[in-house]
Parts: C-alpha cells; sequence; structure tokens
C-alpha cells in the first residue's frame, strides 16, 4: 500500500489566490489536476476518492478550487469554460514551477463541466500534457477544440445518463488523439450507485499509470 501526503496549497496569480490540496505518494509516476464539475471544488467527496485511488497506483494529486469563494456564486462564471481552462492552465505553470512536480508529466481528470475546461486547457497548452480522463463529462462545452487535443483521452460516462452519453459519442468522433469511451452500466450522472465510482477510479488510474509513466 503507497502511502501518500496531502498539502494544502495556495496558488496565487496577481491578486487571485487558489486553494488546493496536493497529495504526494513516494516516487510518483505523475500528477494528475482535477477539474470540478458546477458547484463543486478541491473538498469533492467523488474527487477525493479517486484522488486516493489515484495516489495507491503512485500518481500525484491537485484537488483545486478553479473559482474564489465570491466567483463561484456567479452562476456565469460556474459555467465559463474559458475561465476555468485558464484557470487550469495557472495550476499546470504551478506544477511545473514547483520543486516537488516540476519533472512529472501532468494529467487532467475532469468531473461535468470541468471536463470541458480540461479538454480546452490541453488542447490549448500541449507540453507535458499526456493523459485526460473525463467523468461524466460534457467534452461538447469544449467543442471547437477537440482535433486539437493531442494527450490520450478516455471518456467515462454512467449507462443510465443518457444525454450525456450522446454528448460523449459526438465529442469521441472528434478527438483525432488517442481515445476510449467506456459506458460504465447501471450508472447515472454522479456514479451514486454501489461500485460505480470504484470502476471509475479503476478505470482512470489504469489509464493516468499507462500514459503519465
Amino acid at each position: 500500500m503507497t502511502t501518500s501526503r496531502e498539502h494544502n496549497i495556495k496558488i496565487t496569480k496577481g491578486k487571485l489566490v487558489l486553494e488546493g490540496i496536493l497529495g504526494l505518494p513516494i516516487e510518483p509516476r505523475g500528477v494528475v489536476v482535477f477539474a470540478h464539475g458546477s458547484g463543486s471544488g478541491r473538498l469533492s467527496p467523488r474527487n477525493n476518492f479517486v484522488a486516493r485511488h489515484l495516489q495507491q497506483n503512485r500518481l500525484s494529486t491537485l484537488l483545486l478550487d478553479l473559482l474564489t469563494d465570491e466567483e463561484a456564486e456567479d452562476r456565469r462564471k460556474v459555467f465559463d469554460i474559458n475561465l476555468l481552462a485558464d484557470r487550469l492552465l495557472t495550476a499546470k505553470g504551478w506544477l511545473e514551477a514547483g520543486p516537488r512536480t516540476r519533472n512529472l508529466g501532468i494529467g487532467y481528470f475532469g468531473a461535468s463541466t470541468g471536463a470541458g475546461a480540461a479538454l480546452q486547457a490541453a488542447a490549448r497548452e500541449r507540453s507535458n500534457v499526456t493523459a485526460i480522463v473525463s467523468r461524466g463529462g460534457r467534452p461538447d462545452l469544449a467543442e471547437p477544440y477537440l482535433p486539437s487535443v493531442t494527450a490520450p483521452t478516455l471518456l467515462i460516462v454512467g449507462g443510465h445518463d443518457e444525454p450525456v452519453i450522446e454528448m460523449n459519442q459526438a465529442a469521441y468522433e472528434q478527438l483525432m488523439c488517442g481515445k476510449k469511451l467506456t459506458i460504465i452500466p447501471g450508472a447515472t450522472h454522479l456514479f451514486e450507485e454501489s461500485g460505480t465510482l470504484e470502476q471509475v477510479a479503476e478505470q482512470a488510474g489504469r489509464w493516468f499509470v499507462q500514459y503519465l509513466s
């Protein structure tokens, strides 16, 4: 069992301060940045569950509030994919400069709207980004950027999440990178059903280990 330490961190850029949790296992293979869905953040129980599984696979994790508390109250900013992608790129720069993470390949794990932001960020700045996983994601929100994504991308959708299945199937056709679409039977949008989030964590872990190592 891999031991991992979690550190509360702050990423600053001008007046902007973003709070995060950096999980550091011994001898990490890479680092995964989480892009949360609308109304969620670094304390998301689902993403923390996935992050701990990734840490067991010797992957560092960065759970981050992409918006400040004040911004999170503004519904326009919650769905501003351009702004969220900008924040992910700020986090990427922080990781690339940090002594504990500067030599690690970077992956993005996007949930719901966060998946759109992750895909846009990966298309805009490709260097060091070597894998993406989307959980119940809205890749359609990054539609103009999809053909420019080069990092291998895994799209995971619940079998009972019909409208999102169609969005992911359409996005899958537009992706030109290494790609896989997985539908988890019996799961709804939030993967609240017994055993379904474990399947997400296991598949994400395998994908990141394959492409980040």
